[in-house]
C-alpha cells in the first residue's frame, strides 16, 4: 500500500479523512503537539510543521508517497488577532511541505478555502479571480501561490464552509446548534452570508478525488447555495427542533475581528465531472441526524 501523509488528522475535517480509504492508502496522521487516537489501524505522529528541520525528519522517517495538507488554522477572527501565528501555521508550514514534497517527488494536496474570494461575484470557478476580504483568506492565497512555485505536483482544494459529526478537538456547527437547542436557547445565523455547504465525509472523498485525478485547482463545494439561517432551519426541522430558536441576524449585528464576504459559493462542476458527488444538505443531514431527538 502507498503511505499518505495527512496533517491535521485530529482536527473536525481531519478526522473524517483519516477514516476514509483506508483499504487505498496507509494513512499517517500528524499532530502538531498532542496527539489523539485516530481510527484503528492508523499511525499518529506529533511534529511542529512550522519546523522546517523537523518536517524534514519526518519525512526521512515516514518516507510518504503523498500528502494531503490539512492543518490550520482556520478560525478567521483569530488568524485576525493573531497574525503572526496565522501566518506560521497556515503559510510558513505549508510552504515547508510543499518543499518536501518536492524533493521527494511526491504530489501534495492542499486544502484551501473560499474565503479566498471577496464575496461580490459568487459562484466562483477555479479560474475566478482571487480577493480576499480577511487576514485567513490573505494568508491560504498566498500559500497557493508560493507552494505552487516550490511543488510542481501540487493541487489546490478549495473547500466550503463544512458539517458533520464531531471530532475528538472540534464539535463542529451540528453538534454545538443542537446541544444549545437542546437547552433551549436560540441559536443566531446569518441571513445575509451565502455559502455552498458540504458534509465532512463527502468533501474526504473529494480530497481522495483530486489526489487521483491530481488537477492544479478544484472547487470542492455543496450543490446549493445556502445562507447560514437557511442551513440551520434544515437542520432544525430534521431535528425536530422548534424553528424559532433558529434565529435570523445580519453580519452587521456581530461584530468580529475579521471582515466577511457575502457570498462565496463556489461553482464545483469541474468536480463533479470528475466524480465528486456531495450530498445536498437536506440528505446529508438525515443521514447524520438519523430519528429526531
Amino acid at each position: 500500500m502507498k503511505r499518505l501523509l495527512l496533517t491535521g488528522a485530529s482536527g473536525f475535517l481531519g478526522w473524517q479523512v483519516a477514516g476514509h480509504a483506508q483499504d487505498e492508502w496507509e494513512i499517517v496522521g500528524v499532530a502538531c503537539r498532542h496527539p489523539v487516537p485516530l481510527p484503528r489501524g492508523l499511525t499518529s505522529v506529533t511534529t511542529d510543521l512550522t519546523d522546517g528541520a523537523a518536517v524534514r525528519r519526518l519525512f526521512a522517517g515516514v518516507r510518504p508517497d503523498a500528502v494531503l495538507h490539512l492543518a490550520a488554522l482556520a478560525d478567521p477572527n483569530a488568524c485576525q488577532r493573531e497574525p503572526e501565528r496565522s501566518r506560521a501555521v497556515n503559510v510558513t508550514a505549508s510552504v515547508t511541505l510543499a518543499e518536501a514534497c518536492a524533493a521527494a517527488g511526491i504530489p501534495c494536496v492542499f486544502a484551501s478555502t473560499d474565503l479566498v474570494f471577496d464575496g461580490r461575484h459568487a459562484p466562483y470557478d477555479e479560474a475566478a479571480a482571487a480577493a480576499p476580504r480577511n487576514l485567513y483568506g490573505e494568508h491560504k492565497l498566498l500559500a497557493e501561490k508560493e507552494m505552487r512555485l516550490r511543488c510542481p505536483q501540487l493541487t489546490v482544494c478549495r473547500l466550503p464552509l463544512m458539517y458533520g459529526p464531531p471530532g475528538p478537538a472540534a464539535p463542529g456547527f451540528v453538534a454545538t446548534a443542537l446541544a444549545a437547542w437542546r437547552a433551549g436557547q436560540p441559536v443566531r445565523l446569518f441571513t445575509d452570508e451565502f455559502r455552498t455547504p458540504a458534509l465532512t465525509a463527502d468533501v474526504a472523498a473529494g480530497l481522495f478525488l483530486a489526489l487521483r485525478e491530481r488537477p492544479a485547482v478544484l472547487h470542492l463545494g455543496g450543490p446549493e447555495r445556502l445562507s447560514r439561517h437557511a442551513f440551520g432551519l434544515i437542520l432544525a426541522q430534521l431535528a425536530g427542533v422548534d424553528p424559532t430558536l433558529v434565529q435570523p441576524c445580519r453580519q452587521a449585528d456581530i461584530p468580529m475581528a475579521a471582515p466577511r464576504p457575502a457570498d462565496v459559493s463556489l461553482d464545483s462542476r469541474r468536480a463533479f465531472t470528475l466524480g465528486y458527488h456531495p450530498r445536498p444538505a437536506s440528505e446529508a443531514l438525515r443521514t447524520l441526524l438519523g430519528p429526531p431527538f
